[in-house]
């Protein structure tokens, strides 16, 4: 069962068990969705906050890019669990001969690729959700701006979250320039986010 379809309580319910999925960073992924659902709301309520037309134009085409960020956020809740349970499985193949040693070896390489880069596609996209957030925040009502504020909070936690998960993943990965480069843009896009964070709570207090 895809987490998104699960109810909420059957999703905490998995987060709580003894199971290694879902774990941190599906719960990333779903953080990054809900603030992103959050910024959707705002985007398209009726009333903006000058209601003028460049306002409202301004909104609808940031909500137009939020809607699939969302969607793609919920599927990476799934992925990051899948890439989790293929480092598992790895880790369990047989290693009683040489061969067997060199063939777990190349698994467990290419799983822990896959679920480094999990996580950093949820980073990637948490920051766009963030970078778009200071739009809805400009121009969105300021009746809502409190939904707003949830909402960065998520996406945040969703890019610290995430950025986490990559570094776990990064200190015991071998193939340098993979590491070097996974390192430098997690580091960039994390910086990144806590900027947008200053910038956009500072627009919605102001």
């Amino acid at each position: 069962m895809s987490f998104s379809s699960m109810s909420v309580a059957q999703f905490l319910d998995a987060l709580a068990s003894a199971e290694p999925t879902p774990g941190g960073g599906s719960a990333s992924a779903l953080a990054g969705a809900m603030g992103t659902a959050l910024l959707v709301m705002v985007a398209g309520l009726p009333k903006t906050r000058t209601n003028t037309d460049d306002a409202r134009a301004a909104l609808d085409s940031t909500r137009a890019e939020l809607v699939p960020l969302r969607v793609t956020l919920e599927a990476c809740a799934d992925r990051d669990a899948a890439a989790f349970d293929a480092v598992m499985a790895a880790y369990r193949l047989p290693k009683a001969s040489d061969e067997d040693k060199a063939d777990r070896k190349a698994a467990i390489a290419r799983a822990m690729r896959g679920a480094t880069e999990a996580p950093l596609e949820t980073l990637r996209l948490a920051v766009k959700a963030l970078d778009l957030a200071e739009t809805v925040a400009r121009h969105g009502n300021p009746s809502a701006s409190s939904d707003a504020g949830v909402a960065i909070g998520l996406l945040h936690a969703a890019c610290e979250g995430a950025a986490a998960n990559v570094r776990v993943n990064l200190g015991s990965w071998s193939e340098e320039e993979f590491r070097t480069r996974a390192a430098t843009e997690t580091q960039a896009l994390a910086s990144r986010a806590a900027d947008v964070v200053t910038r956009v709570r500072a627009s919605l207090a102001g």
